[in-house]
């Protein structure tokens, strides 16, 4: 079964890969707005959503999938009370996919100043 690691630069800590891909499964690690240099790209919940998205659909188009294929994530976000800031995001990058998922509140994330860490999980139709 094919087996395949995907690196994107911006992995915090050595160890871990943005995502991997086995067989037809991909699964995206946990990804925040985070640029290469550890900057956090976005002033709030939306605008680091919809770059965390673009970081996960990257890694997604790099496994030979792409959003139509996720059928799972899980969010964790800072502040929960900040939630319409994610959804219209999320709806704007997975709207009509409606995968399966999970979105809970957590104390803290790598940095004080990131607000949302996304994963997803896929699998790739190669019929």
């Amino acid at each position: 079964m094919e087996r395949r690691k995907i690196k994107d630069g911006t992995e915090v800590v050595g160890g871990y890969s943005r995502a991997y891909r086995v067989g037809r499964n991909v699964y995206v690690s946990g990804t925040t707005s985070a640029d290469p240099n550890g900057n956090v790209v976005g002033a709030d919940m939306y605008e680091q959503t919809k770059e965390t998205y673009r970081k996960i659909g990257t890694a997604l188009k790099d496994a030979g999938a792409s959003f139509n294929d996720v059928v799972r994530f899980v969010a964790y976000a800072t502040d929960i009370s900040k939630v319409e800031q994610f959804s219209k995001a999320h709806n704007e990058v997975l709207g009509g996919v409606d995968p399966a998922g999970t979105l809970v509140e957590v104390a803290a994330l790598m940095k004080p100043d990131m607000l949302i860490e996304i994963e997803v999980d896929a699998i790739v139709d190669d019929g």
